[in-house]
């Protein structure tokens, strides 16, 4: 289905986008991996991808706060993989304070990464998408850009930035065969969550069992995380030509959160 294509997916060395890259490439497409991690197992995931399914794999190490990086980023897959058809903006990461106490830095780092890297690297990858009329944008954004939770000031602000933004580029480009829609997760088992719960335990004095369990009776009906596989099945859709009219959406897949 997507063989010829090239994907890029940042922050996936592990977690939702290691998820995604890995569905992606199941259907033929070519990867460019982007994260931070040891080395050696970046290698690994690097060479296995390529190994199980067949396609050609790439690395960058950007650091997306800087938006030079995430520019590079965009031109390293170019110049290696030949093309971007297909990009993933799913690095992400978390900062929980009172907006009071909020660190000024920190609130900045997460808007970087979180919202700012998204709008470079669309803003990148889009001419060369419009000159070949298709693309698929994806945009990792979270059931907190829909709703809100205490202390995620930053986090809350960056996703409902981000699936903003994702109507924007959808309107922008609806007359091509570019299109942008937002997958907004709720709770997923990944080492961002896995502190959350860590630290719960920590302050609860509670194992990380019923840390976790907590955690979703909280705020997920279903009590079950969702995983990056399910969420790398609903980017292969959202590539397919079935999705070709999906413009500007923002699907949560998050066991009932927002259905509240």
């Amino acid at each position: 289905m997507l063989k010829g294509k090239v994907a890029v997916v940042t922050g996936s060395t592990s977690g939702i986008g290691l998820g995604v890259a890995r569905a992606l490439a199941a259907k033929g497409a070519d990867i460019m991996l982007n994260g931070f991690g040891d080395p050696a197992e970046i290698e690994k995931i690097k060479t296995g991808i390529a190994s199980e399914f067949g396609v050609r794999t790439a690395y960058s190490g950007a650091d997306l706060s800087k938006p030079a990086e995430t520019k590079g980023l965009i031109e390293a897959a170019t110049s290696e993989l030949g093309k971007v058809d297909i990009l993933v903006n799913n690095a992400g990461i978390q900062v929980v304070s009172p907006v009071q106490d909020f660190p000024d830095d920190k609130w900045e780092l997460v808007l970087s990464i979180n919202l700012s890297a998204a709008f470079y690297a669309i803003k990148a990858v889009v001419p060369q998408m419009q000159a070949r009329n298709w693309g698929r944008i994806i945009n990792i954004a979270s059931v907190h850009g829909l709703v809100a939770s205490v202390n995620k000031a930053a986090y809350v602000s960056a996703k409902h930035g981000l699936v903003g933004l994702t109507k924007v580029v959808a309107l922008e480009n609806a007359e091509t065969g570019v299109t942008c829609n937002a997958i907004c997760p709720g709770w997923v088992l990944t080492p961002l969550v896995q502190k959350q719960i860590d630290a719960w335990a920590e302050r609860e004095s509670i194992s990380n069992e019923e840390a976790g369990r907590r955690l979703l009776t909280e705020k997920q009906p279903s009590k079950q995380f969702v995983t990056p596989a399910q969420l790398g099945e609903l980017a292969v859709f959202m590539c397919s030509d079935a999705a070709s009219q999906l413009r500007g959406a923002a699907i949560n897949m998050d066991g009932g959160w927002y259905a509240q």
